[in-house]
């Protein structure tokens, strides 16, 4: 089998996997219901958490975050650590199954096929791939969400400041081909918090709370 053709075939598994939309599968099993009903309509972990059960909301972000983390370590584990040229960088093959796979679940969780490729943000799925892709980036990235949720109780502002920390981080302490995936991946981050850095300019977005919300 070709090298393009197992890159692609691992880029396919790992968009299925990521498309799973565990956050709407867990508020219906939970009996919320419909999770996009509700908050922002998003079916990821901090809009779960607006049910006010913060069980769910964490299993939520488990299991999203695990996704594009399995799906990496799978072909980090079962593919050949062959190694080849690239643009004059050597690379290999196991390291590039595993970014292609683990970047391929993350576009699985925000455009998941069974819901009209109208999924989350991919925040979670994104810190899983780092995880066990470039584990001592994806603590830096921990630290920078968790500082900035901290003080500012925007979910969505954290989520912002790491993904703009990523490729800083990537261009110091990774080989070349990570930066290029890690930039990629964190464009498409902000990407898709568009409508989020509207209301945060405006001074409308909702911040992080543990209540449950009000009918």
């Amino acid at each position: 089998m070709s090298e393009t053709m197992l890159l692609s075939l691992w880029g396919i598994g790992g968009y299925l996997l990521g498309s799973v939309p565990f956050g709407l599968v867990l508020c219906y099993l939970a009996g919320y219901g419909d999770i996009r009903k509700i908050g922002s309509g998003n079916i990821g972990a901090t809009n779960v958490l607006r049910t006010g059960n913060k069980w769910l909301a964490l299993l939520t972000v488990l299991l999203d975050a695990s996704k594009a983390g399995l799906a990496a370590w799978l072909a980090l584990k079962l593919t050949t650590p062959t190694p080849f040229m690239i643009g004059g960088w050597i690379v290999y093959g196991n390291v590039l199954a595993a970014l292609v796979s683990g970047s391929m679940a993350i576009v699985g969780h925000n455009f998941p096929i069974w819901l009209k490729f109208r999924g989350g943000k991919g925040v979670a799925s994104a810190f899983g791939f780092i995880l066990v892709t470039q584990p001592m980036i994806a603590l830096a990235l921990l630290v920078v969400w968790l500082v900035m949720a901290i003080l500012f109780r925007y979910s969505s502002l954290a989520a912002i400041c790491a993904a703009l920390s990523l490729p800083v981080f990537a261009f110091f302490y990774v080989e070349p081909v990570y930066t290029v995936f890690d930039s990629a991946l964190a464009l498409l981050v902000l990407v898709r918090h568009h409508a989020n850095i509207r209301r945060l300019v405006k001074g409308e977005e909702s911040k992080i709370r543990f209540k449950k919300q009000e009918k």
